[in-house]
């Protein structure tokens, strides 16, 4: 079998013990994402720049795994208050808007309130 993981450089891939992706011969497997920036080690409080960087730090995991966003066909979008979701579709249109894939969002609380 062909395994690859992919990391984002997260401190919690190591604490708890998963991988940003997953490669597994023709299939890329990815771990829920938010938008924290790794460069700067910072998170937005604007949701729709935390919508952003997500889909920049999935599009480098991607990549790295040799894929890229034209080739996602399912995605999952989880947000805390789901009122913040108007905010999200300029972004994930511009990214997904010709992929289309099958979607689903709903609303989920945070293990970190902050």
């Amino acid at each position: 079998m062909n395994r690859k993981l992919i990391s984002s450089g997260s401190e919690f891939e190591s604490k708890i013990g998963y991988s940003r992706a997953v490669v597994d011969g023709d299939y890329v497997f990815v771990s829920g994402t938010t938008g924290y920036n790794y460069a700067d080690m910072s998170i937005s409080e604007n949701v729709a720049n935390q919508t952003q960087q997500c889909l920049q730090n999935i599009e480098q995991a991607l990549i790295e795994a040799g894929s890229g966003l034209k080739h996602v066909v399912r995605v999952t979008y989880i947000l805390p208050n789901k009122h913040d979701f108007d905010a999200c579709w300029p972004l994930l249109n511009q990214y997904f808007g010709e992929i289309r894939p099958a979607a689903t969002m709903f609303e989920a609380g945070l293990i970190d309130e902050k």
